[in-house]
């Protein structure tokens, strides 16, 4: 049986505390269940150890230090301890909502940013979110699919908070956080409640079957430039041209054709 917890003494940062996130939180469903780990591997991992032993929807779980985060592709997530917001979401949405949780993600990071800093982020498609042409967070949704049906889907969160990308080398021409920009501290615990809420907000809408997919749309960067494409071996070049219902990008390729792309790394073209 999972132990769900709320401990005063596990410390996020300074003034932040899971008890303390846990006492304001407002949200109905997103953040009910906490499982803090000052260090783990990946809270992708822990996460799906949780569905496996009986993790209700909305369990969140939360690291400062991730040993082995990972991002889409496989690709690392670096963060340093104390610097990041590293969360993962158990939820269980229906199988036609399952492709706009990107959609809610990348929206809930750039709304709290908003609200909370006042910066005016973008996103990339699909789901990272950019600052100044630079990202400052991601997104990696994991699913387990049956006949139909979604059993679970756990969605992980990386919001660069009070990184100091100089420190990174690997990322350092392409990653920032709210403190490189802002030029002074963020609290997490701020960043952190606000992005539970509005996910939350986010997330019931999508149950409800309101549209937010124009409002994703609306705040992607990509469309209407010249881009190139990468998915694994395939390489993709043309125009951004729209994205379909399901959020999958639509390029039109130097010949005219139309091709519909489901996953990939995007750059602009030059």
């Amino acid at each position: 049986m999972l132990l769900y917890f709320s401990v005063k003494m596990k410390q996020l940062e300074k003034d932040l505390t899971v008890a303390s996130l846990h006492g304001e939180l407002r949200t109905k469903l997103i953040g009910q269940n906490i499982l803090y780990y000052p260090v783990t591997s990946s809270t992708m991992d822990v996460a799906k150890q949780a569905v496996r032993e009986g993790a209700e929807e909305g369990t969140i779980v939360i690291a400062d230090h991730q040993t082995a985060g990972r991002g889409r592709f496989g690709r690392r997530w670096w963060a340093p301890a104390e610097s990041s917001i590293l969360l993962s979401i158990i939820l269980r949405p229906d199988l036609e909502q399952l492709p706009r949780l990107n959609m809610a993600a990348a929206l809930a990071v750039v709304h709290s940013i908003e609200k909370v800093t006042g910066l005016r982020p973008v996103i990339k498609w699909p789901n990272d979110v950019l600052i100044e042409g630079k990202k400052v967070s991601g997104a990696l949704i994991e699913s387990d699919v049956g006949d139909e049906t979604v059993n679970s889907a756990i969605l992980g969160i990386g919001l660069n908070v009070n990184l100091d990308p100089s420190s990174i080398p690997e990322i350092l021409e392409t990653a920032t956080s709210l403190r490189e920009v802002l030029k002074e501290e963020v609290s997490r615990l701020e960043m952190l409640r606000s992005l539970l809420g509005e996910f939350e907000e986010l997330y019931s809408a999508l149950r409800q079957g309101e549209p937010i997919d124009k409002l994703w749309r609306h705040r992607l960067e990509t469309l209407g430039k010249r881009v190139t494409v990468r998915c694994g071996e395939m390489v993709q070049e043309g125009y951004a041209e729209s994205v379909d219902d399901e959020g999958n990008l639509l390029l039109r390729r130097p010949d005219g054709s139309l091709v519909t792309i489901v996953a990939g790394d995007v750059t602009l073209q030059v």
